[in-house]
């Protein structure tokens, strides 16, 4: 099967593009994907970091967040990447089950919602008010959206996991 959008080579990929911080990024079939519009790869990336790292949400809640969003729009390299990601920010196997069951945690209900096409309901809002504060509402609410877009584009262009990187039973279930 020929994938819509194969990655770019590596090694054709525009490095002032393709940098975060000054940093050189690591072989990735997604950044392979973005490497055919540099443009919209440099501005993206730069916005993704924020995300990836700036976050003002605890990791864990920003996981699980993203994990809920790749697991409702049903990527399975959105979900292999950040199962990953989770265990490092102390994501448990409990936790893991409970975004696939939609467990009726805060973050799955948040997520819902808004994966739901809806702005958050008043009730779901003042939860969340109540455990972060203005940054970490608004990093929420983006991060949702982000990662919801980012699984239409990943499955739309048909990613590939990379290597060495297993689905994490994502079919299993």
């Amino acid at each position: 099967m020929t994938r819509r959008l194969p990655p770019v080579p590596y090694e054709d990929w525009d490095p002032g593009a393709m940098s975060v911080q000054g940093g050189k990024l690591p072989r990735s079939n997604v950044l392979g994907l973005l490497a055919h519009h540099p443009a919209l790869a440099k501005r993206f990336l730069h916005f993704n970091d924020h995300l990836l790292i700036a976050c003002s949400l605890p990791d864990r809640d920003k996981e699980l967040a993203i994990l809920r969003v790749a697991w409702v729009r049903r990527c399975k390299y959105e979900w292999a990447s950040h199962v990953r990601l989770g265990r490092k920010a102390g994501v448990t196997e409990e936790d893991i089950a409970g975004v696939r069951t939609g467990a009726p945690t805060l973050i799955n209900r948040a997520a819902d919602e808004l994966l739901g096409g809806r702005p958050l309901s008043d009730g779901i809002y003042a939860e969340l008010a109540e455990r972060y504060d203005e940054r970490q509402l608004l990093d929420f609410v983006f991060t949702v959206g982000t990662y919801a877009m980012l699984a239409l584009v990943f499955e739309t262009f048909e990613v590939e996991l990379d290597p060495g990187i297993t689905d994490e039973n994502f079919d299993s279930v």
